[in-house]
């Protein structure tokens, strides 16, 4: 019999951490390879663990809410076979020695604890308890063998007594005064890491409070990361894309009918995108640091919304497809998300985001940048408007507006306009003559 480790594997691109929401088996239950074990929800995707052996669940190490880094470990598993290297999660029984004998006597008056357990902190929680200048090692945790969990965290938080190491000093100090005045400062506002203090929020009779699911709280943090440490600067261009809404119209009826799904416009200008990246790979870039890494492939990220979240599947090697590859790829993709089956994989290295935001209306946005990518663009709603033409004319047209969002430690205004000028360029000459679906 040997035990081995499940971790929390990578689930997404820029994906550094994942929250158990529901455990799909217990302690003693039989599993298979790639059985799933646990659902998880990230900030791109909700996703099931599944397991890398056949065998015994032995010891489920993190608890639903609890929010784990990739590789952290999550459970244990008894697979037949072979010797175990690993060292179990519960503590193996010592050998008896006169030294250990007395050692024991000495302290069998104090409860004994998986002190393994308690030691061992989720990001999630070493966050919330540095926000919040919470000392753990003063924590009963109620989760699996005494481990500490965000709903620990919470109730301390609420209460508004929130042990620091500050007030166990002060506890065993004769002083009363520097007890009240140790209480008088934990009941300040704490900074977080981002240097803001937590909302406090009054509620009025007849509002609604609305728990903030794991997957609304990775997207909230990435954001946030985003906005923070990427220096965001924005520009448009407006495009006339009459030939290009005339040339679809004209092929859409027979696209549907041969291939089966729709063709919408947004494979048009991702193909204007991808080729215009070609000759500005700069754009298709990501900040690490001491260096920019410019990369190769060119792989399209897309926003795909539901109802409660947004994630962004990866649209892999779109400058090699045609329009009609992009189309399948991006219904394909589209149809993962909204019906849960959307991989990890799916999430994985993407390069620069497009963002159809004007499948909903829009006409203007400042997007967020889709970190550690360097460029996200927001393709807006056509809509038909009166145009002054070249010969002075005034004429009813399909216009577009076309937002980058850039970081501006990556990127410069004068590449980025060159790099819009060229998409209104190939999108203001496509036609049917011009360019090919297929």
């Amino acid at each position: 019999m040997a035990t081995e480790k499940i971790t929390m594997p990578q689930l997404g691109e820029s994906v550094t951490e994942g929250t158990i929401s529901k455990w799909l088996v217990q302690p003693g239950d039989t599993v298979k390879k790639y059985d799933p074990l646990a659902e998880v929800m990230t900030d791109k995707v909700n996703a099931e663990v599944p397991s890398s052996f056949s065998g015994t669940i032995k010891e489920l190490v993190a608890g639903e809410g609890d929010t784990l880094s990739v590789g952290e470990l999550i459970c244990y598993i008894d697979t037949e076979g072979g010797s175990s290297s690993e060292v179990p999660a519960s503590p193996k029984k010592e050998e008896t020695t006169p030294d250990s004998k007395k050692e024991t006597s000495t302290t069998a008056a104090a409860p004994k604890k998986d002190t393994d357990a308690r030691g061992r902190y989720s990001p999630a929680v070493v966050r919330m308890a540095s926000e919040h200048g919470i000392d753990l090692n003063q924590i009963e945790g109620s989760g699996q063998s005494g481990r500490i969990t965000r709903k620990d965290l919470q109730k301390i938080i609420d209460s508004g007594e929130i042990p620091t190491a500050e007030n166990k000093q002060a506890s065993s100090s004769s002083s009363d005064s520097s007890v009240v005045e140790s209480k008088q400062e934990n009941l300040q506002p704490k900074e977080s890491a981002s240097g803001l203090k937590p909302i406090s929020v009054d509620t009025m009779p007849g509002d609604i409070e609305i728990p903030v699911t794991g997957i609304r709280k990775a997207i909230a943090q990435n954001m946030v990361r985003s906005k923070h440490e990427a220096p965001h600067a924005w520009t448009m261009v407006e495009v006339d894309v009459t030939n290009l809404v005339d040339y679809r119209n004209s092929v859409k009826g027979d696209f549907k009918t041969k291939e089966g799904y729709n063709l919408t416009f947004l494979p048009f200008f991702i193909k204007a995108v991808v080729e215009s990246l070609k000759e500005f790979p700069q754009l298709n870039s990501m900040w690490a640091g001491d260096k920019i890494i410019q990369k190769k492939d060119i792989n399209i990220s897309i926003a795909v919304a539901t109802d409660d979240a947004l994630y962004v599947p990866v649209i892999k090697h779109a400058d090699e497809k045609s329009i009609k590859g992009i189309a399948r790829d991006v219904k394909e993709l589209a149809d993962k998300v909204r019906t849960n089956k959307l991989s990890g994989e799916d999430m994985k290295n993407g390069t620069f985001t497009v963002n159809n935001t004007g499948s909903f209306g829009s006409v203007m946005s400042t997007p967020i940048i889709n970190y550690p990518q360097a460029a996200i663009l927001s393709v807006e709603s056509i809509v038909k408007r009166p145009v002054v033409m070249n010969n002075g004319m005034i004429a009813v047209r399909d216009m577009v507006n076309l937002c980058l969002s850039l970081d501006h430690r990556v990127l410069d205004g004068l590449v980025c306009g060159r790099f819009l000028a060229r998409v209104k360029e190939r999108l203001e000459n496509m036609t049917k003559e011009s360019t090919s679906i297929y």
